[in-house]
């Protein structure tokens, strides 16, 4: 049990640390990265669990959320789960509620959960970068002035390293023309 507890912390270290050159190695950074939960930080429908079950995250969500926390990006969350009692019990379950600057978990549009973080923050739209496992988000949130990333299996490296490069490529295109 401890020999498991040694490896998963070494491969947290692991996956912090290439996060961390990721993050390093843009030359513009967001000032507020906004995720939704099911099957974008952990690979399940909250509905499906109750308060009492314990959650998990997907392999590579813990360090690349530790690698953003150190280097003083905020986070938010944006979740449209029938289950927001369930999904706060997950965050704290997992010890990761108070990385988040906003947590909005409720059925209502995306759309409007960016503008109450918005309101809450003050971070401009342009200023965001989104990851969502729901096309329809992606194309409604970036209608709004957000990078958004699609992910398909989860929030990893190649997820977080499209999602920086296309935020710091689109906010050099807006400087240019400036």
């Amino acid at each position: 049990m401890a020999e498991q507890r040694e490896e998963e912390m070494e491969e947290l270290q692991k996956v912090k640390s290439e996060a961390a050159q990721i993050i390093n190695g843009c030359p513009i950074l967001p000032l507020l990265i906004v995720f939704d939960l099911d099957y974008t930080l952990w690979p399940f429908f909250c509905e499906c669990y109750d308060e009492d079950d314990m959650p998990w995250l997907y392999p590579q969500a813990r360090g690349i959320l530790c690698a953003l926390k150190d280097r003083g990006i905020e986070m938010a969350i944006a979740s449209r789960s029938p289950a927001s009692d369930v999904a706060k019990a997950f965050l704290a379950k997992l010890g990761i509620e108070s990385m988040f600057v906003a947590q909005l978990e409720c059925w209502t549009h995306k759309t409007e959960h960016f503008q109450r973080i918005h309101d809450r923050t003050g971070t401009q739209f342009d200023l965001m970068l989104f990851f969502d496992d729901e096309n329809r988000n992606i194309e409604a949130i970036t209608k709004m002035g957000v990078t958004c990333i699609l992910v398909n299996r989860g929030l990893n490296l190649e997820a977080l390293r499209q999602g920086l490069t296309n935020f710091s490529q689109k906010s050099l295109g807006m400087n240019g023309k400036d």
